[in-house]
């Protein structure tokens, strides 16, 4: 099975692709597609989460960025950790997973709101592409904020 037929998959870039979870097999194989690096943001207590995730990732040699999320509770600090792990990535080619790309998808596009030019219509369209937010509180209005403080 390969990476891209994950769950809520989505490539965003050359670079970069999300998704929600991963199968064992499909994370065993991230080296052999291409990846260099992966961002979780899916909390080992969850009961999606893959047990031994960061060992199967390390021992293929790419770099892993475990950032755990309380989808009740998104916080801006998790956010700006998500940002500065994405920056630190440059062009390494990345898969950023949480449990069904909910997580993923609305950080991903705050920080392309903040970062590479995205408008908040293209943010939200690309949130909506995958959930809607107003169903699962707080996220709309921690979304609104996010987007909000980055001057749009």
């Amino acid at each position: 099975m390969s990476v891209d037929e994950a769950y809520n998959y989505k490539k965003v870039s050359d670079t970069t692709c999300t998704a929600g979870r991963l199968s064992e097999q499909q994370l065993g194989i991230l080296k052999q597609e291409g990846y260099e690096a992966v961002i979780n943001l899916l909390p080992d207590d969850s009961q999606y989460a893959l047990p031994g995730e960061r060992e199967l990732i390390e021992q293929q040699g790419l770099d892993y960025q475990y950032i755990p999320v309380d989808f009740g509770a998104p916080q801006e600090r998790d956010y700006s950790e998500f940002e500065r792990a994405l920056q630190a990535l440059g062009d390494r080619k990345a898969m950023i997973h949480c449990a069904a790309n909910y997580r993923v998808s609305a950080f991903y596009a705050i920080y392309a709101h903040r970062n590479l030019g995205w408008s908040s219509q293209k943010s939200g369209e690309h949130i909506a592409s995958l959930w809607n937010p107003a169903e699962h509180p707080p996220w709309d209005t921690f979304i609104a904020r996010m987007l909000q403080v980055s001057g749009e």
